[in-house]
């Protein structure tokens, strides 16, 4: 797992080549205005989603992991707080969803090995195939736009 400014993306531009044009197409775009929806970047191996949402608390959502993407979020405005922790033991609440690319892991039996990281707008997180993360989360409902750019492996 990765969080940085987005200022700094061109650190993580030798992880992959995908990554490095998921990381210059969000410092390049402005997505303040930008339609909630999912875009093609490079095909299904680099695509674009847009969201709005409303954070909610850490206690309703469950943990996740995917194995053919990695995930770049990005909040474009608002923040968020991210629960994360390394893939190792857990037991996963069902199978892995291979149309949708994730296993949900739940929050209860994790609660006490997670850590809590906030992600404030021009911020972006990195989470790979190890990596159980549990996004949107806050204590107070709090208006998040977001950008998460899917990398395929």
């Amino acid at each position: 797992m990765v969080v940085d400014s987005l200022s700094n993306h061109a650190l993580y531009h030798s992880l992959s080549p995908r990554l490095a044009k998921a990381l210059t197409h969000l410092s390049e775009t402005d997505f303040s205005n930008a339609e909630v929806g999912t875009y093609p970047l490079e095909g299904k191996d680099i695509f674009v989603i847009v969201n709005d949402y409303h954070t909610k608390p850490k206690q309703t959502e469950p943990f996740e992991v995917h194995q053919r993407y990695i995930d770049v979020q990005y909040v474009v405005s608002g923040e968020e707080e991210f629960g994360y922790l390394p893939l190792a033991n857990q037991t996963p609440l069902a199978p892995y969803h291979p149309e949708h690319d994730f296993t949900e892991f739940d929050y209860e039996s994790n609660q006490d090995t997670a850590a809590f990281i906030p992600l404030k707008a021009g911020m972006f997180a990195l989470f790979f195939p190890d990596d159980m993360h549990m996004p949107g989360t806050s204590d107070i409902a709090t208006a998040v736009r977001k950008v998460v750019i899917k990398v395929k492996i």
